[in-house]
């Protein structure tokens, strides 16, 4: 009898060869990590909530909004939910708060479980009316229903729990983090966490017995099906730009942590520390492209044979495609040139393609048109990671998803990436960005990741952003442009060096404005996709360039 298909199912197998191995370890708020969980722990107790919240009335198909932070309490619900075959309805609590009030009304869940502050909000802000079903995770105060210590102990000695899902069931609503619009409720069916636990495995090389440090903590819930023991850092994960790069090599010299995974700001914080990283193996950063000279910081502090890997991806489809730092800062120069950024090889079995570039929606794969080798369009994948719907937007399901008939008489779901770029003679992938973030001036279009990294070279300049004044087939294109901390730099010029740099491609050569801003807005999940969009309303506003 084979498992059922479930991100969860694996766990039962682990408690029983390796029952007390540690599946995770969690800081308690002081700086100590005094909690832990077994995989016989992990296993037992979200068995016992599982059967504890069944017998609520939070059982199968049960979309379930989950607001409690990155405890021991989270995995186990999440994994407790899973098993009872129930739909975790995940939103980033940094959004904004009429953008996350939003999210949980279009999810319209019958249950939420958070902690006092989330039960709180909810009441007063009026998040998630339809939810009838209340858990509170810690002491319950005035709004009454259970707790979560009580659907624990209802469930005591119930027995194992795993729902007999099917690959195409709801498993999880997760929502983007709307860095780049309204956030969206991508609906993961149970195949697609089970295909992600596999690409990951083969895409990396992960094997059983590793210790991660998980810095987006979701992540960590792939761990326990690779084999791995999860640290949970002591940091605001909302904040991975703020973390503190002393706590981070403490936990991991502390448990000998061999991989670890975070965003390109996450890596500037240890790469701007310093101190070498000498039991780690194998590093991930994801979320946007990581800068050059990070990667190549981070490379001098890991031990010879370790890799720095950087997936390409993104909340609908993840991993697309991986490139390891080695190849990563071969291609630097070409970046630095105006090509883009190299994101590797496609992870088999995906099939990524490029299309010509239209904002329409696009319903069958015979309507498009598919450009050659060297030319820029946006970036399709197709595979078994790739969802397929929006949950309760088909707006934006239409816009982003094409239908493709198979030889076999069957059909699958292309996602439209919302990116564009281009394939090298080499089989690899360039990222040139956003498709709704491209200029379109009146001698073409202009790609924020062809333009920003050729100005980013310069020493003062510590990242820039591309972006675009006016009717698009019009657009002035304007470089706003951040000054690296500390630095007091005359505006005249810097802005005379960018100008300098920009002559030397025919691309950056027809920027002719540039605009200093003191900080970039960035996106809650990674603090590293920059708001063009808020950016470009700035500069519209932006009569002369001001210090």
């Amino acid at each position: 009898m084979t498992d059922p298909c479930n991100i969860a199912a694996s766990l039962p197998r682990l408690a029983r060869e390796q029952p007390d191995r540690v599946a995770m370890r969690c800081p308690d708020g002081a700086g100590r990590y005094t909690r832990e969980l077994t995989y016989a722990q992990l296993d037992a107790r979200s068995d016992a909530i599982a059967a504890g919240l069944g017998a609520y009335g939070i059982g199968r198909g049960s979309r379930t909004v989950v607001m409690v932070r990155p405890t021991p309490e989270f995995f186990l619900l999440m994994f407790a939910l899973f098993k009872a075959g129930a739909v975790p309805v995940l939103v980033d609590p940094g959004i904004d708060r009429r953008a996350l009030k939003q999210c949980l009304d279009e999810a319209e869940p019958e249950a939420f479980i958070g902690i006092p502050l989330a039960q709180f909000a909810r009441r007063v802000l009026g998040w998630a009316k339809s939810a009838k079903k209340i858990v509170t995770v810690g002491p319950r105060w005035a709004w009454g229903a259970t707790t979560l210590a009580k659907i624990e102990a209802r469930g005591s000695g119930a027995g194992p729990q795993l729902a007999d899902t099917a690959p195409d069931d709801v498993a999880g609503i997760l929502f983007t983090s709307g860095s780049t619009g309204v956030p969206k409720g991508v609906v993961y069916r149970h195949r697609h966490f089970v295909a992600q636990i596999e690409l990951l495995r083969n895409a990396f090389g992960m094997q059983p017995g590793g210790v991660d440090l998980p810095t987006f903590p979701p992540f960590a819930l792939f761990d326990p099906a690779l084999g791995l023991t999860s640290v949970i850092p002591d940091m605001d994960p909302t904040r991975p730009a703020s973390a503190d790069p002393d706590k981070l090599h403490a936990a991991i010299a502390r448990f000998g942590v061999t991989q670890l995974f975070g965003s390109p700001a996450l890596m500037k914080v240890l790469a701007d520390h310093g101190a070498p990283l000498p039991t780690v193996q194998r590093v991930t950063s994801a979320g946007a492209p990581v800068p050059p000279d990070t990667v190549a910081k981070i490379r001098t502090l890991l031990p010879d044979g370790a890799q720095f890997w950087t997936p390409y991806g993104a909340t609908e489809c993840l991993p697309v495609a991986v490139i390891e730092g080695r190849e990563l800062e071969s291609t630097r120069a070409a970046t630095e040139a105006g090509a883009g950024t190299c994101v590797g090889r496609a992870v088999p079995p995906n099939e990524v393609r490029i299309i010509r570039i239209v904002d329409a929606p696009i319903a069958d794969w015979n309507d498009v048109d598919e450009v050659p080798d060297g030319e820029v369009g946006e970036i399709t994948v197709a595979g078994p990671t790739a969802t397929d719907t929006y949950f309760r937007r088909d707006a934006a399901t239409r816009i982003a998803k094409i239908r493709e008939a198979l030889p076999d008489g069957g059909e699958r779901i292309v996602h439209r990436m919302g990116d564009v770029g281009w394939f090298d003679g080499e089989g690899r992938l360039w990222f040139c960005g956003r498709k709704t973030q491209r200029v379109e001036t009146a001698d073409g279009p202009l790609y924020t990741e062809q333009v920003e990294p050729v100005f980013n070279t310069h020493p003062q300049v510590r990242r820039t952003a591309l972006v675009g004044v006016g009717e698009p087939g019009r657009q002035t294109p304007v470089l706003c442009y951040e000054l690296q901390p500390g630095v007091g730099a005359d505006r005249a010029r810097v802005e005379a060096d960018l100008r300098a740099i920009g002559a030397r491609h025919p691309h950056t050569a027809r920027i002719a404005r540039f605009l200093p801003h003191p900080g970039f807005p960035v996106d809650i999940r990674h603090n590293a996709k920059i708001g063009r969009e808020t950016l470009a309303a700035w500069a519209a506003a932006q009569k002369e360039p001001h210090a």
